[in-house]
């Protein structure tokens, strides 16, 4: 199947009552795992490149990867760019190929954020390609810490700006190992009383997986990135493989010998999301 949007894939998620997982990808072998899992569970995907894929591969290649991917699957793919910080970084995903951008202009005051984000979306849109923006600011476990949606801004960004997706902080945080307690389901309830606009949970990995199957199926939560609990899962796969293994070399030899490990642990990961 060719590429699909973010809308695409979203917007029957909003009106069915399931999400969609936004899988981060850091080469790859990875990325070909998560569209494996996809193609055998008959769903759709959207595989990601952040920053720290961005630097270590250029987007160009990113973009073709994941349209070659997208290509020889028969599911929904959505190639997006993830955490993308300027105009100029989200211009260069759509002429690599991508079909969707999130701009970040959480740190920024909400009048800059929405001016941007808007400016962002409107240059996407005319391409065709969909656009996710984020409102209040999510966190990371050893970093800086989370400052929670307003649903009052929420409705305003979300109006002002014609974003088709909007990431919020409920209590979610980037990079978080082990799962928590669980999201502010106060907030979220008030930002959807107010937004009728599929919502984003990044930092999806420390969310416990029945939570995120009950907010699939009864939230605006559309997306939920997924990234350390997958890479987490990588780095035993490839463990594994060295200690029964120390003499090999061939890297391609040993990168290949993590894919089916890797295509077992995404698929009950795509399921819990499922209708």
């Amino acid at each position: 199947m060719t590429r699909a949007t973010l809308t695409d894939v979203l917007t029957p998620a909003l009106a069915q009552g399931y999400a969609v997982a936004g899988v981060v990808c850091l080469g790859w072998e990875d990325a070909r795992a998560y569209t494996r899992a996809a193609e055998l569970e008959g769903l759709p995907i959207i595989l990601q490149a952040g920053p720290g894929a961005r630097a270590h591969m250029p987007i160009s290649v990113w973009g073709a990867m994941f349209g070659e991917l997208a290509e020889s699957v028969s599911v929904p793919v959505v190639s997006h760019l993830d955490h993308g910080t300027s105009l100029e970084d989200c211009a260069a995903a759509i002429a690599a190929g991508f079909s969707s951008v999130m701009f970040d202009g959480s740190a920024l005051p909400l009048s800059q954020n929405i001016a941007r984000t808007a400016e962002i979306a409107e240059m996407a849109h005319a391409a065709g390609v969909s656009c996710e923006g984020e409102i209040g600011y999510v966190g990371y476990a050893d970093g800086a810490k989370s400052r929670g949606t307003d649903p009052e801004e929420a409705a305003r960004f979300a109006q002002e700006t014609g974003i088709d997706a909007m990431a919020i902080s409920i209590g979610n945080v980037h990079l978080q190992q082990e799962k928590h307690q669980g999201l502010d389901r106060n907030r979220l309830a008030a930002i959807e009383a107010l937004c009728d606009i599929p919502l984003v949970i990044h930092g999806g990995s420390g969310v416990p997986v029945r939570e995120r199957q009950d907010l699939a199926r009864m939230s605006k939560i559309c997306k939920f990135n997924i990234g350390t609990e997958l890479r987490m899962g990588f780095g035993a796969a490839l463990s594994h493989v060295m200690s029964e293994q120390p003499a090999e070399f061939d890297r391609i030899k040993i990168l290949g010998q993590t894919e089916e490990a890797l295509v077992a642990l995404t698929r009950p990961i795509l399921r819990a999301l499922k209708p």
